[in-house]
């Protein structure tokens, strides 16, 4: 069983930054790709920021361009979004996602985290 474990979220000022973190168990051959996806309370989860197979393919939502940065640790099995100069509308459940095989037979496949919670206050 692929699990993912979401940490670094909290409460932060406006204008303050977080790290957040993601940690995939040991069980896996192959990494694709890593996302960072958020649900505001009362909306639909949206994507963040995206890193593929190549760890300088990156996408990132409009509302976040310049201010967060997603990096990935496949040694690691960990994937990283450092979030500068939050907003309040940043306010979110985060979570991380990875498209990975556990062996040569297998598809890859999409596992997701349990979240973490952002809260930005003004």
């Amino acid at each position: 069983q692929v699990q993912l474990v979401e940490s670094g979220g909290g409460l932060v000022q406006a204008g303050g930054s977080l790290r957040l973190s993601c940690e995939a168990s040991r069980n896996i051959l192959n990494i694709n790709h890593w996302g960072w996806y958020r649900q505001a309370t009362g909306k639909q989860r949206e994507v963040v920021a995206t890193i593929t197979d190549s760890s300088s393919n990156t996408n990132y939502a409009d509302s976040v361009k310049g201010r967060f940065t997603i990096s990935r640790d496949d040694a690691k099995n960990m994937v990283y979004l450092q979030m500068n100069s939050l907003r309040p509308e940043d306010t979110a459940v985060y979570y991380c996602k990875v498209n990975a095989r556990r062996t040569t037979w297998d598809r890859y496949n999409d596992y997701w985290g349990q979240g973490t919670r952002v809260t930005v206050s003004s």
